[in-house]
């Protein structure tokens, strides 16, 4: 008799052969029903998945994965909504609950309002926003008589550089300075020209100045020259060849993150890029193109945000962008008609997010650009006029306002600070600044406060108390510097150096030889304590080399007491005393005390004994 196997290693069951028709079935087999074939397939199914789950759980134990191999729920949607549905509450319950819940007034049941009413309304709240972004409380610093052609903050606000027509440049530190708002340094790095442009590096201690030469320069925080660019050949046709501008430069910037990298313009219609490491040539010159491939005088450049765009404004109204991860020879995005051409084009401006470009031009106008769709503006102002090359425009540092300044006009009294909204358009707020000009505008975002340059040497800065932080706020508040008076001498004097002593007159010190006099005089100068040359202690050792004899020097005794001195010698000192005027012992037996007998001659006693 064949009886089926049941195996336990690797689990597994050995199916019975299915009995053919001849052969007899017994009804029982030692105990052990018979499995039929469907049977045992199931059985086995079963068996391979509970081994199947084995292993998974202990894969899981070993890694650490509590949802390891787990499927997901499956939701039937009908029976929630069933189910929501029995369990929601009636009308009158909805209610009564309401009414028990609300906390507050009711909501007022007024007719909604339309669409053109509530798009009017948010707009206003905008604009009541944007307002109140924008700083009102002004100060002033005093440059010079001409107009400022140049501005720039460092990066993080502590300083403020200016330039002028006037080839001056000054420098002014917020911390230092007080409610007079004098400029700690004024120099002229390019000696007879003007300053055109001025730019602080990413870390902040170089300036890039451009000024009406062929050369740039960079300068230190404090004014010393770092570096010279060189000079290029003038009488060679091919600019690319050249290891320097040949011409006027007109505008230049730093990379905005590369410290050791900058870029300028010039008009012998080139834009260089240039490296603090390599002094003796520039590391990449672009050529500026026409339409018909002429030349054209870049008058202002810039980088994107991200460093990988160069965008110029060139003389022929066009804007043209280089990627700088190519090569310059074909320009990224080219606009031809952008401004009115034989303009100059002042200002080329990246919005902080990198997609939008501003520009200002000579031609009365500022344009606002989207790089996503360049081949138009997205909006036109008018009516801008501008006399400088340098004017500029900037963006507020949440993009949402752009401002430029406009210079004056026949017939006008003040320059005005025009800031406009860059979604509807729309004048914000017109500032006037001054009786002139208004050249240059900066908005720092790290400070929140604007600074502008006027065209008669002054420069304006806005601020706000609650919104702005450090720069103009710091000199604000500040009060002059207490000066010391010197003594004036009023009458003329007669100097005498044979006369006698009682009429000799004492000579007219100067002011810095009597604060040396006085420096020395202990009293006047507030002189503190000496340190201990010796001794132990600190300033026990003083009074004595033990803490014994500090106490009794300073607290046992009103007067000091020699160490040298003999103790038997200091009592006897005050025996005559003691027995004229008695104090504490002596007059408590006066009347028993027995009359002490001394010893006078201890020598005769001794003579006699003998």
């Amino acid at each position: 008799m064949n009886k089926p196997k049941i195996t336990f290693g690797k689990i597994a069951l050995a199916v019975p052969k299915k009995p053919t028709e001849n052969e007899v079935q017994p009804e029982e087999q030692s105990g052990f029903k018979k499995f039929g074939k469907e049977q045992a397939l199931e059985h086995q199914k079963q068996i391979d998945a509970v081994s199947e789950d084995l292993e998974q759980q202990s894969l899981k134990d070993v890694m650490g994965i509590t949802g390891f191999g787990k499927k997901a729920k499956v939701f039937d949607i009908t029976e929630q909504l069933e189910l929501a549905k029995q369990n929601a509450p009636t009308p009158t319950e909805e209610s009564s609950d309401e009414e028990d819940d609300v906390i507050g007034p009711l909501p007022s049941l007024a007719k909604p309002k339309d669409s053109d009413e509530e798009s009017s309304d948010d707009e206003d709240d905008l604009e009541d926003d944007l307002l109140q972004k924008i700083p009102t409380q002004e100060i002033e610093m005093q440059h010079g008589s001409k107009a400022i052609l140049a501005l720039s903050g460092d990066p993080s606000g502590s300083r403020l550089v200016s330039g002028s027509i006037d080839y001056d440049m000054c420098f002014w530190d917020f911390a230092g300075m007080d409610i007079s708002m004098r400029s700690f340094r004024t120099l002229q790095p390019c000696e007879n020209y003007p300053i055109k442009a001025l730019d602080y590096s990413v870390t902040g201690d170089m300036i890039l100045v451009i000024s009406g030469n062929s050369q740039a320069k960079l300068l230190d925080r404090d004014g010393f020259e770092k570096m010279e660019c060189v000079k290029g050949d003038q009488y060679i046709s091919d600019m690319s060849k050249t290891k320097g501008h040949t011409a006027s430069l007109t505008s230049g910037c730093w990379h905005p993150f590369v410290k050791e990298e900058f870029l300028t313009c010039s008009m012998d219609s080139t834009l260089r890029i240039w490296d603090n490491f390599r002094k003796r040539e520039q590391r990449q010159v672009i050529k500026a193109r026409a339409q018909g491939g002429l030349k054209t005088i870049p008058h202002s450049c810039t980088y994107s945000p991200d460093g990988n765009l160069i965008a110029g404004g060139c003389n022929d109204g066009s804007i043209q962008t280089w990627d700088t991860r190519k090569m310059f020879v074909n320009t990224t995005h080219c606009v031809r008609n952008a401004h009115q051409k034989g303009s100059e084009i002042t200002s080329v401006k990246f919005s902080y997010q990198g997609n939008s470009i501003a520009t200002r031009c000579n031609d009365e106008t500022m344009k606002l650009w989207d790089l996503r769709q360049f081949k138009a503006p997205v909006h036109t102002w008018s009516d801008l006029y501008s006399r400088y090359d340098t004017t500029d425009c900037c963006f507020s540092p949440d993009d949402k306002m752009l401002l430029t300044g406009e210079s004056l006009q026949k017939g006008q009294k003040s320059g005005h600070l025009r800031i406009f909204d860059v979604k509807t358009f729309e004048l914000i707020k017109e500032i006037p600044v001054t009786s002139s000009h208004v050249v240059k505008t900066l908005w720092h975002p790290k400070l929140n406060q604007i600074f502008v340059g006027c065209g008669n040497g002054l420069v304006r800065c806005y601020y706000d108390d609650k919104r702005s932080f450090r720069g103009a706020i710091l000199c604000a508040s500040k009060s002059y510097r207490k000066k010391k008076t010197s003594d004036c001498v009023g009458v003329s004097q007669i100097i005498t150096p044979h006369a006698l002593p009682m009429f000799r007159q004492e000579k007219s010190k100067s002011l810095r030889k009597k604060q040396e006099k006085d420096r020395m005089d202990p009293v006047k100068s507030k002189r503190p304590d000496l340190p201990i040359t010796s001794g132990q202690g600190g300033r026990v050792a003083s009074s004595g080399g033990t803490l014994s004899s500090y106490v009794i020097r300073n607290l046992g005794l009103s007067k000091r007491v020699d160490d040298d001195q003999d103790p038997r010698e200091a009592i006897l000192k005050y025996a005559k005393d003691a027995a004229e005027n008695p104090y504490w012992i002596a007059p408590a037996y006066k009347n028993t005390q027995p009359k002490p007998i001394f010893n006078d001659e201890p020598d005769a006693k001794k003579a006699k004994n003998d």
